[in-house]
């Protein structure tokens, strides 16, 4: 999740960095203001799009991890309940034996006393 993180934070970078350069170079370049303007609503445009690109892959990428989080805690609880009701099973088998073996020694028991 960090390295997506840092490709985010790389991408946007890259992203400032280019619209303050053009903004520079318009500014510097030899044309009339309506047309330096016109540019720097065209670049503002690609810039937003590009912009509004990167979240929506960075929040399908981190809805799919949510999804993926919650499917694997959903199998682990389900291994988890599965595992608790084998576990009850065998230790009411090992009581009940436990509980034959107690009787059967009550018997002998009672037939050597009396």
């Amino acid at each position: 999740m960090a390295e997506d993180n840092n490709k985010v934070a790389g991408a946007l970078m890259l992203i400032a960095g280019g619209i303050i350069g053009a903004g520079i170079a318009l500014l510097f370049a030899p044309q009339s203001g309506k047309a330096t303007r016109k540019d720097i609503v065209r670049c503002a445009g690609r810039a937003k799009r590009r912009a509004e690109d990167i979240v929506e892959d960075f929040s399908d990428n981190v809805s799919k991890m949510v999804e993926a989080a919650g499917d694997t805690a959903e199998d682990i609880l389900d291994r988890g309940k599965d595992l608790a009701y084998e576990t009850k099973k065998d230790l009411l088998k090992a009581f009940e034996k436990g509980q034959e073996k107690l009787e059967k020694q009550r018997s002998r028991l009672a037939k050597l006393i009396g």
